[in-house]
């Protein structure tokens, strides 16, 4: 069974490298996420290691990078991880140094090809050995059809995300997985991997760089243990999925998609170790959820349990239980107890939470 766990110290020192999310935990498109930034520089003085990682494709390491810094951020662009970065790095480990890849994406995933010791082919007359589907807006049929060309003449197949759609400033759009699913129509078969999250391979490849960063400035250069990694986000099906299927512990914020009452009924693959109301709890102790001998679980002074079908939630001095992080840890755990069981959450009443 999986439960939330507790930390007697702050996360920033209890994890020696957090991998966080952008969109939805440090920013919304172009504005920061309220306490992010300052929590962020919090951990970093506290000896915390900071990698950016996101399913976006389509921007340059370097363009990201400035605006972090323009948040007061000191970021440099290597520490900005891209599925492009990734999708790339990948197949570098799946083929001989200068071999010909196909590139179908933004400029940012061709120059990432040619930085991992990789030759970008002219088309698919060039015989590439692989071939990386990405995403950007100006994308074409042209360019699918060429995917799709290369990955059936033998080219190893491979995606920077899977991602169904991409907030755009109209609405949602179809995103960069959308176009894979119109590709493996075509093409009869899945691809080999994806760069992006929820695959774990995005943290593989930060704690790499880390390392890596360490070696050229002469420091020790082995990667940072999988247990003393964070993963950060705000999504349960990207970000804490993703940690979840490396190894990794995570810590969901409630400042994007994730909300305290689908953390409740979370899957066991989508449930986070820790829940903070933002970028603060990366340098909050946490207090763990225990079971007590009546059934009931308690965090801190808070507890909740299952009776007659319904949560019911308890703090002290007749205080909002709806409103307490205390009592949505409880929750998750009694909730989840009860999930695997064999219990229908859609059987369950359960309060609404506004943390």
């Amino acid at each position: 069974m999986t439960f939330l766990k507790g930390s007697a110290e702050p996360l920033n020192t209890a994890y020696s490298l957090g991998l966080l999310d952008l969109d939805g935990v440090v920013y919304r498109g172009k504005d920061p996420v309220d306490h992010a930034s300052e929590s962020i520089a919090q951990a970093q003085r506290a000896g915390m290691a900071v990698e950016y990682t996101t399913n976006n494709s389509s921007r340059f390491q370097a363009v990201v990078a400035e605006q972090l810094r323009g948040f007061g951020l000191d970021v440099e662009p290597w520490q900005v991880i891209t599925s492009s970065v990734v999708a790339a790095r990948m197949v570098a480990h799946h083929v001989p140094q200068g071999a010909k890849v196909l590139a179908v994406g933004s400029p940012h995933l061709k120059e990432e090809v040619v930085k991992a010791g990789l030759t970008l082919a002219d088309g698919v007359e060039d015989d590439p050995v692989a071939v990386i589907q990405g995403w950007y807006p100006e994308i074409t049929w042209n360019e699918l059809a060429s995917v799709a060309f290369a990955a059936q003449r033998g080219a190893i197949y491979f995606v920077t995300n899977r991602d169904l759609t991409i907030p755009r400033e109209l609405g949602i759009a179809p995103g960069c997985g959308s176009l894979v699913e119109a590709v493996i129509e075509a093409v009869g078969h899945q691809p080999v991997g994806s760069g992006g999250k929820p695959e774990s391979y995005m943290y593989d490849e930060a704690r790499q760089l880390v390392a890596d960063a360490r070696s050229a400035q002469g420091k020790a250069a082995d990667p940072i243990d999988h247990d003393r990694c964070l993963a950060i986000g705000d999504r349960l099906d990207t970000d804490i999925e993703a940690g979840n299927r490396g190894g990794y512990d995570s810590l969901v914020v409630l400042t994007g998609v994730a909300t305290p009452n689908s953390i409740v009924v979370a899957e066991p693959h989508l449930r986070p170790t820790f829940i903070a109301k933002d970028l603060r709890g990366l340098n909050e102790p946490h207090p763990a959820p225990v079971r007590q001998d009546d059934g009931a679980w308690a965090c801190a002074k808070a507890s909740a349990r299952l009776e007659d079908g319904a949560l019911r939630l308890a703090v002290p001095d007749g205080d909002d239980p709806t409103a307490s992080l205390d009592a949505l840890r409880a929750a998750c755990c009694a909730v989840w107890e009860a999930m695997d069981a064999g219990v229908d959450p859609a059987g369950i009443t359960i309060p609404e939470f506004h943390i």
